[in-house]
């Protein structure tokens, strides 16, 4: 059973991909609606009740779809990068980066997709889009927290990876040398804070005050984590 639950679930990714792909030429003028939905499933010429299953709330599926692709696109690439190699302020650097590049040709795609999920009814979506990413990019630069900091990592480089987009897609330079200026100082921001926190456990008096909400803390754990509950 477990084998074809995989090749169900493996067969619908591979559906999703081509009638994304199919699609990115229509969105720059349709953007992501049911009607480009309809046109690539038609160009990719897979069976309408297939995409009906991979697609089933319409565009907005289609526009998620696209999203973890992308981050598909990132992983791959980051099987050929050492990112041991790196400290970690240049990991998370690099893949945040990447994640950018490897959509570049398809900015306008990207840029309606913002909007799109930007829209109040469909705020969680992007919400949890933003958010696979940010677990992604910890998940392959090797981050190990099973308490709180394993969501608080995340929601930073959430806040961190969403606000770079957002400046890149204003940004008209082809080398967006901007956006990487931009994304070191948020990078430098984040560092600065580990560096205030690090202070604040390490000083006594400051353990001392903090220590009720601490052990409040040490009750929340990591998705998959011994212990674990939801929260």
């Amino acid at each position: 059973m477990t084998e074809e639950h995989r090749s169900e679930h493996d067969h619908l990714t591979q559906v999703r991909d081509q009638v994304v792909e199919a699609a990115l030429p229509h969105v720059a003028f349709d953007g992501w609606t049911r009607e480009t939905l309809d046109t690539a499933i038609a160009d990719a010429g897979v069976d309408a009740g297939l995409a009906n299953l991979a697609f089933p709330r319409g565009a907005i599926d289609l526009a998620m779809g696209f999203h973890r692709l992308g981050d598909r696109w990132l992983a791959a690439d980051l099987d050929d990068t050492d990112l041991e190699a790196m400290r970690i302020r240049q990991r998370i650097t690099h893949c945040v980066r990447r994640r950018i590049e490897l959509v570049a040709d398809h900015r306008e795609a990207v840029r309606r997709a913002a909007a799109l999920f930007t829209l109040p009814q469909n705020g969680p979506d992007g919400a949890r889009a933003i958010w696979e990413t940010a677990d992604l990019i910890w998940t392959r630069c090797g981050d190990t927290a099973t308490d709180y900091n394993w969501y608080t990592k995340r929601a930073i480089l959430s806040s961190v990876h969403s606000a770079t987009v957002l400046f890149w897609l204003g940004d008209q330079d082809p080398r967006a040398q901007a956006t990487w200026d931009f994304l070191d100082r948020r990078i430098e921001n984040v560092m600065q804070f580990e560096k205030v926190k690090s202070k604040v456990q390490n000083n006594p008096l400051a353990r001392m005050a903090l220590w009720g909400p601490s052990q409040m803390l040490k009750l929340v754990r990591a998705p998959g984590a011994r212990g674990s509950r939801d929260v």
